[in-house]
């Protein structure tokens, strides 16, 4: 069993569970001092355990170590629980080299040398002197060398159990564990998997009053969009019915200007305030959700354990959320889901490098893919994108290990050529600065509920009356990219994205609520890349800002489960007015229980349009009456465009001179006067040098000449057209034409401000 000295460090106590031998277990993740060691818990479905990994990019990480209490002295025979990870592909070398050191001494055998799957190597015998001994991880490469685990039996004859089976009997029983998990009840709602989905599900029900326990597997919170995997949130929030919904997401989404970008630019630490300043939350990082406990159809009892101490909990609740982006807590509870056989998207690990004062050596890396310059995209501006990416036909939860193990050899073949074959006089200076260790999934399980959205309704803007959830990501689907392909055909691990541009990105697709929970486990709600849709339905929902909306939808929903002593598909039967009018309600609402008064705060922002808070200038900020591009009446064809900063609303439209088009801001005086007339517009070298630009008022027309060449002479981007009077029941318009106009036209807003 485990004892704790304090919060700061930790002796391991293990004390003889046999009558016929002393033994001593121990967890690699338990070690006190971790050192430059990394806890791995990806894939622990696969091997039964989290485990520390030495990923330390080709050099040698620190130590990992900690005291363990022997039961007697004398001597024992080791065992360590391992694998040489690149022998599945009989790769040439043993990058996971290892050493344990028992005592200031180092164990004869290395590890990490052999064995393509987990297994326990033998490290032969050991003297035990004293019964408090030191012990440590002493990474021989930096290449990702694993041990999940250390045990010391004093039969020689005493051979481990090699299973997978999560927390089995024999470890608990080595490990003190009681056989009664530690009981956390009382919730209304357990969520499963803490990134974008599962915090916006968390945050959601717990401001409208329910109780939340919130699980997850890693340190930090944030999934795809956290500092270990780094890709940088997209889709639009704040839109389409309901523009409320997204204003959850947007206290803690990240602010990356590029992915993957810095560690700090995802705001772990932003993302973790957010979610402990909710009283309604009890959140458990560093917890493995593994098995659920069945009452009829419902589920009854989640457990997890927690990652660094193997304590085994017991969460009971009314209802529960899977975010776990597998559907991992929906296929245990036995829910139905589908899996896309071949030409799923598979799994990216990106990385960044940079340029280092002198020059820098880098290891050979003869168990590496087999790389040349020519074998993959340059990765420019120090960063390996998104499109490093493998695992299209494997199981991306059996084979999930080894698929991250693919992409790091891609990566480190990838640099071993900048550094050591025909890139290396361009790369002299060149350093690796950071690769991920965990692996970005984009596609596993959908779990299935009353709607399964498809490709079809989201292209034909099928109007389900439960649409909720604007999804303004393009229908983006990723394939192996054939010029990178031809070297590894069974895995590629360079992909292209496909899109489909026919989702409405302003406005966004309402997806139905029915696809937010499990159409044959009633307690069961979904959020995240596991949600009700077909794979090509999920290239529009899969990113991070839309799976943090569905999060909010489902706590708001939750709060009426609860309320109305109800299930998930009884709030869509019979309460679905109600959750309308609780999505219309701002994210910083809340109650202190379900059935307490909604408290609306002063700091809310304002509620946005149907199109989303405006991305240049707000046109609610500006003096007088502005009317943006996107309520004037156009003819012929304009198209719309972002690229030239300190635009009015949502962009600008620009058309060819002569095409014919033109544009109308019709004008409707609050009141009869005089109004100051100005035109805003960005400048540009191919713009027109006589813009024809008409201005109508109760006088008649006045038509003008813009060269938009010019920058505009008044503030915020603005020109001035004039002073005219003005009456509510008399026309009042600008129309921007195309004739003669020198040049491609622009078209942002129309001012109006009243003058005395």
């Amino acid at each position: 069993m485990r004892r704790f000295a304090g919060p700061l460090s930790v002796l391991l106590i293990a004390w003889a569970v046999s009558s016929r031998a002393d033994q001593v277990l121990v967890e690699a993740e338990s070690f006190a001092q971790p050192g430059g060691w990394q806890l791995d818990t990806q894939f622990i479905k696969i091997m039964g355990s989290p485990y520390l990994l030495a990923h330390g990019l080709g050099q040698s990480v620190e130590d990992a170590t900690t005291t363990v209490r022997f039961p007697s002295t004398g001597e024992y025979r080791v065992w360590v629980r391992t694998k040489d990870w690149v022998a599945r592909w009989n790769a040439t070398g043993q990058p996971g080299r290892f050493q344990v050191w028992v005592d200031g001494q180092p164990l004869a055998e290395t590890f990490g040398t052999k064995g393509a799957d987990w297994f326990w190597h033998d490290g032969g015998a050991v003297s035990i002197k004293q019964q408090d001994v030191k012990l440590a991880l002493r990474d021989l490469t930096g290449f990702n060398g694993r041990c999940d685990a250390i045990f010391f039996s004093s039969d020689t004859n005493v051979t481990p159990p090699s299973g997978a089976e999560i927390l089995p009997a024999w470890r608990r029983s080595l490990l003190g564990l009681s056989e009664q998990p530690t009981e956390l009840s009382g919730y209304d709602l357990v969520v499963a998997g803490g990134g974008y989905s599962g915090m916006g599900a968390a945050i959601s029900a717990a401001r409208m009053g329910c109780k939340v326990a919130l699980i997850q597997d890693r340190p930090v919170l944030g999934g795809n969009g956290s500092s270990e995997v780094r890709v940088w949130a997209n889709g639009l929030i704040r839109r389409g019915r309901f523009p409320r919904v997204g204003e959850i997401v947007a206290e803690f989404m990240d602010r990356a200007k590029k992915s993957p970008g810095t560690a700090e630019e995802f705001g772990d630490d932003v993302k973790e305030a957010v979610v402990q300043a909710e009283k309604n939350i009890d959140l458990f990082l560093n917890h493995f959700a593994y098995q659920v406990e069945m009452e009829g159809e419902r589920i009854k009892a989640l457990s997890a354990f927690d990652t660094r101490t193997s304590e085994h909990k017991r969460f009971t609740g009314r209802l529960f959320c899977d975010a776990t982006g597998h559907g991992t807590l929906g296929a245990l509870a036995g829910a139905h889901y589908d899996m896309t056989p071949k030409g799923r998207m598979g799994m990216s690990n990106m990385w960044s490098w940079a340029e280092a004062q002198e020059p820098a050596a880098f290891p050979e890396t003869p168990w590496a893919l087999d790389l040349k310059m020519d074998d993959f995209p340059y990765p420019r501006e120090f960063h390996g994108q998104w499109f490093w990416e493998s695992g299209f036909d494997k199981d991306p939860i059996n084979d999930a290990e080894a698929i991250r193990d693919w992409n790091l050899r891609a990566v480190f073949g990838a640099f071993n050529a900048m550094k050591n074959r025909d890139g290396a006089e361009k790369h002299r200076n060149a350093i690796l600065t950071w690769v991920a260790y965990i692996g970005g999934t984009r596609e596993s399980r959908r779990l299935l509920g009353d709607v399964i959205l498809s490709e079809e309704d989201i292209i034909a803007k099928r109007d389900f009356p439960d649409g909720c959830v604007p999804s303004t990501w393009s229908i983006d689907l990723h394939y192996p990219k054939q010029q990178y392909a031809e070297k590894f055909p069974d895995n590629p691990f360079i992909s292209v994205a496909k899109f489909d541009h026919r989702v409405d990105r302003a406005y966004g697709y309402p997806v139905p609520y029915r696809c937010f929970y499990s159409r044959n486990i009633p307690n069961l709600f979904m959020a995240g890349r596991c949600v009700s849709v077909t794979h090509e339905a999920l290239g529009t929902v899969r990113v991070m800002n839309t799976c943090g909306m569905m999060g909010e939808v489902v706590g708001r929903a939750a709060s009426i489960c609860v309320a109305q002593d109800c299930t998930p598909r009884d709030v869509y039967e019979k309460h679905l007015e109600e959750l309308k009018k609780l999505l219309d309600l701002p994210g910083k609402a809340r109650r202190a229980t379900v059935n307490a008064p909604i408290v609306i705060p002063d700091d809310i922002p304002r509620r946005a349009s149907e199109f989303g808070p405006p991305s240049g200038l707000d046109p609610e900020t500006l003096p007088g009456v502005v009317i943006d591009d996107r309520q004037a009446i156009k003819q012929g064809s304009w198209t719309e465009g972002t690229g030239l900063k300190g635009y009015v609303g949502y962009g600008y439209l620009y058309a060819a001179a002569g095409s014919g088009a033109s544009i109308r801001f019709e004008f409707k005086p609050p009141a009869a006067g005089r109004y100051e007339v100005r035109l805003a517009y960005q400048t540009h070298e191919n713009r027109g040098t006589r813009v024809p630009v008409t201005v109508t008022s109760p006088a008649g027309t006045v038509q003008q000449q813009i060269n938009m060449r010019e920058p505009p002479p008044v503030d915020q981007g603005f020109v001035s057209l004039g002073r005219f009077e003005f009456r509510p029941d008399a026309p009042a318009a600008v129309e921007i034409g195309t004739q003669d106009a020198g040049g491609t036209v622009h078209a942002d807003a129309v001012q109006f401000l009243p003058v005395k």
